[in-house]
């Protein structure tokens, strides 16, 4: 704050959007994120109301003109004493009436800001254990699917196709929807990639408006897309720099040993193909056969971006991974060449230019970790954000789109950020996502 800022204090039933307000008190005594904000939503003068407080402080220099006078009437508003000395300011809600005191008490079963903040963590908590859930059971059937494939292939592939259909329908049900990033621990690691490319490929092609036989395809090909790397020794299971030339034509093998494990299956030709070109690049330049754009399908251009995507996330040395934001980036300036520039923007629009797992400093020089992205709107993702006076497993998640005039300046590598930043934010050191319904949580933040 600037030391030549004014604090003033109003009733609480004079609040109006666009005033910036400071609440006193510690971290347990509200349900918002920051003790100092602008106020930007009706639900938040509800929330204030409902805290039971007479007056705050609020910083007319910080706040919102209005448009009808166009400055802030603080004369109007306080008195030199700090006492009202006119009506109150009209507000977004209906005041209470001040008759007695009794009436401007809270209310006996009014929640308490303890109770609110409890609230808001319990939703936030299961909202995440949810995702988890759903995350950890998905990797245990994709790890039983790559176990059985070899001796009962199909019924691998039944395995396989319910899991991918209710991927499907759970997206074709929800408008809007999250990307969320998860706990470490969250998961069969051995299950982890495949679902991850499955599921950012479904969100792909959900912005393209495949069908849904379109996108059972792709999430079963995305799925299985490494099936043949089963056949190999683990050594050759990633590709190496110090490979020589035939052991870089043993780890290629991987796409011809999935096309023959799929025919095994009986996939359907669709998500085969998905299996054989999900190494091509759209100039020719991949493998096995050197196809150009024209002669892949839409489903096999999606994966062999996502692939490339999370392998950079999550490469299985983890020592060379980077992060969800230099990915990206990357990806943009090296791949254009590589992969279909349709596709590519879609991606970037989708993901944001902060994914979720970045590590950013917002225009407030806040240190944060993106833990969510709405799919749609990926400009203002959820973070979470580093605030000292809070035990890290009771801080809320600030929802950027919700909060007027906050964003992110940059993104940082994680060993940039001060060591109590970085263990309080603790970035992953690998990456995976799954994906919800969007909420509104605007009343928080």
């Amino acid at each position: 704050m600037k030391s030549d800022t004014v604090i003033e204090t109003i009733e609480v039933a004079a609040l109006t959007i666009g005033m910036h307000i400071h609440l006193d008190g510690g971290w347990m005594s509200h349900p918002f994120p920051r003790s100092s904000f602008k106020i930007s939503s009706p639900e938040q003068i509800a929330t204030l109301r409902s805290l039971g407080l007479q007056r705050v402080r609020w910083s007319p220099q910080d706040s919102d003109f209005s448009h009808s006078t166009g400055r802030w009437d603080t004369a109007s508003l306080t008195g030199a004493s700090g006492m009202d000395t006119a009506a109150p300011v009209a507000s977004d809600l209906p005041a209470p009436a001040p008759d007695s005191a009794a009436e401007v008490a809270p209310a006996v079963n009014a929640p308490t800001p303890q109770d609110l903040r409890r609230a808001a963590l319990a939703a936030q908590r299961a909202a995440l254990a949810a995702c988890e859930r759903q995350f950890a059971d998905a990797t245990r059937v994709a790890k039983q699917v790559f176990d059985g494939v070899a001796t009962q292939p199909v019924a691998a592939r039944h395995s396989a196709q319910a899991l991918t259909q209710q991927l499907v329908d759970q997206m074709i049900g929800s408008q809007e929807l999250c990307i969320r990033l998860l706990s470490e621990g969250a998961g069969d690691k051995a299950g982890a990639h495949a679902l991850n490319v499955s599921v950012i490929s479904l969100l792909m092609g959900r912005t393209f408006n495949l069908s849904e036989a379109e996108m059972l395809d792709l999430g079963l090909g995305a799925l299985l897309h490494d099936i043949g790397k089963a056949e190999l020794p683990e050594r050759f299971r990633h590709r190496e720099e110090h490979f020589n030339a035939s052991e870089h034509k043993l780890y290629e093998s991987h796409v011809s040993l999935g096309i023959a494990q799929a025919r095994r299956m009986e996939l359907a030709p669709g998500a085969s193909l998905v299996i054989a070109q999900h190494h091509e690049h759209i100039d020719g330049s991949g493998f096995p056969l050197k196809l150009q754009s024209d002669r892949t399908t839409v489903p096999s251009r999606i994966v062999s971006l996502v692939d490339r995507y999370d392998k950079l996330c999550n490469p299985a040395n983890p020592s060379k991974a980077i992060t969800p934001h230099e990915a990206v980036a990357l990806m943009f300036a090296q791949g254009k060449n590589k992969y279909d520039p349709a596709i590519l923007g879609a991606f970037i629009k989708m993901m944001g230019v902060y994914p979720a797992g970045s590590v950013v400093q917002l225009t407030d020089d806040r240190y944060a970790m993106v833990v969510g992205v709405n799919s749609s709107r990926p400009l203002k993702p959820k973070v979470l954000v580093h605030e000292p006076g809070v035990p890290r497993d009771e801080a809320l998640v600030l929802d950027l789109e919700t909060v007027s005039g906050l964003g992110i300046r940059r993104s940082l590598k994680p060993l940039a950020l001060p060591p109590r930043t970085l263990d309080y934010l603790s970035p992953r050191p690998r990456v995976s996502y799954f994906f919800e319904p969007t909420q509104d949580s605007g009343a928080l933040a």
